[in-house]
């Protein structure tokens, strides 16, 4: 008994530092999500999955804002001030949602980002 706890540790633990990694790159996520030992793991295709979204969020968010830095651009003083700033808080948001995800995988947590995380989620179970 005390040996078929001790298995469950090191898979369970395998599995948060293999979901935690998916937030390293995309390229992890993808891996994950085509090899066939981690993509058994539902835990591991979530945090694929979330990664994956997130990303491809990121990058509509990036040239959505794009657009709005261009008309910014036109408002002299103030335009030019929001065009340096936002940029800024967006990334120190994103690379702390980054940091809380994967300690939270490392902890063993799905923790969802709203919208993305339920998408990931139902694509978990699917396969």
């Amino acid at each position: 008994m005390g040996t078929a706890i001790h298995l469950q540790a090191i898979a369970g633990s395998r599995d948060n530092i293999l979901g935690a990694l998916a937030y390293v790159t995309i390229i992890p996520a993808i891996v994950f999500l085509l090899v066939e030992p981690f993509r058994r793991s539902r835990f591991i295709r979530f945090h694929a999955f979330q990664c994956i979204f997130l990303v491809i969020s990121m990058l509509t968010l990036g040239l959505a804002l794009k657009l709005v830095f261009g008309v910014l651009l036109l408002v002299p003083l103030f335009g030019q001030l929001m065009v340096l700033l936002i940029p800024v808080i967006i990334s120190m948001g994103c690379l702390i949602l980054w940091i809380v995800l994967m300690v939270k995988a490392l902890q063993g947590e799905a923790f969802k980002v709203p919208f993305i995380g339920e998408l990931a989620e139902r694509q978990a179970k699917v396969a």
